[in-house]
């Protein structure tokens, strides 16, 4: 159900002609999830957590080293909802990572093998 401003719909307000292209959106968001976790230059981001039954969006920041990055809760649940929405073609059954320094989506399976170790 869209949430109204007024008498518009908010899908309604932004011509599409107008709306940036889904690149540049997925750019922005890479821009200020890096601004969220400094540091950061992949997400990895699936619907359960590790060791949980249940889904709950969830995520885990990584250094270009590939160290992780602490996160609280509210900040792993956060990053895992905008990446999700921003993603609604991909199935987020298994991890997938996003590179925070070009805004692509991977399956995290493909980015372990790219770099040579199991994950």
């Amino acid at each position: 159900m869209p949430k109204y401003w007024g008498e518009t719909a908010l899908s309604e307000q932004i011509p599409k002609a107008h709306a940036p292209p889904i690149g540049a959106r997925r750019q922005r968001l890479a821009r200020l999830l890096t601004e969220m976790v400094p540091g950061a230059s992949t997400l990895r981001v699936s619907q359960r957590q590790p060791g949980r039954g249940w889904p709950s969006p969830y995520a885990r920041a990584h250094d270009a080293h590939g160290e992780p990055i602490a996160l609280n809760r509210s900040q792993r649940v956060t990053l895992a909802r905008w990446v999700i929405r921003a993603h609604p073609e991909l199935t987020f059954g298994e991890a997938c990572d996003l590179n925070l320094t070009t805004g692509c989506m991977r399956p995290a399976v493909e980015a372990c093998a790219a770099a040579g170790r199991g994950c």
